[in-house]
């Protein structure tokens, strides 16, 4: 009976060691994204990279941020070593510098901004579902437009 109870806690150990190997074996992902429309060669481009509604929608964080020098009209964020799954940006172009969203007083943004899929919101930021995209392992790709 011990015997076979050291045989069966070897065969679990093994399967999940395996498991675990398969899963941080798993193929990443890069994304690159591409940002256009810049008017103002100058701040940046601040965005962030949300995995799960619930984080996008402010309850939580997100897995990435960006942070790329606006000195063209369009410029490029490279991500490396996602994990594949589904996701959605936020995005605003810093010109001021200051690394916050302008806004005036009744909190309507000032700055240029953005979301994945180039959605666009009412009366807020666009939803989840409108902003949400697939990455696959390998190589994706995301251009969004600084409006």
């Amino acid at each position: 009976m011990t015997h076979l109870k050291a045989t069966l806690a070897a065969v679990i150990l093994i399967g999940t060691a395996l498991g675990s190997a398969a899963q941080a074996g798993a193929p990443a992902a890069d994304l690159t994204i591409s940002f256009t429309g810049i008017a103002e060669q100058q701040g940046a481009v601040l965005g962030a990279v949300f995995d799960s509604e619930a984080a996008y929608n402010g309850g939580g964080k997100p897995v990435r941020t960006i942070m790329v020098a606006a000195s063209k009209a369009e410029v490029a964020a490279q991500l490396n070593g996602l994990a594949p799954g589904t996701y959605a940006i936020k995005a605003f172009h810093d010109v001021d510098g200051d690394q916050q969203m302008g806004t005036n007083p009744f909190g309507m943004p000032i700055e240029p901004f953005a979301f994945s899929n180039n959605a666009q919101g009412q009366m807020g930021p666009a939803k989840w579902a409108d902003a949400k995209f697939d990455v696959t392992p390998g190589t994706n790709s995301q251009s969004i437009i600084i409006r």
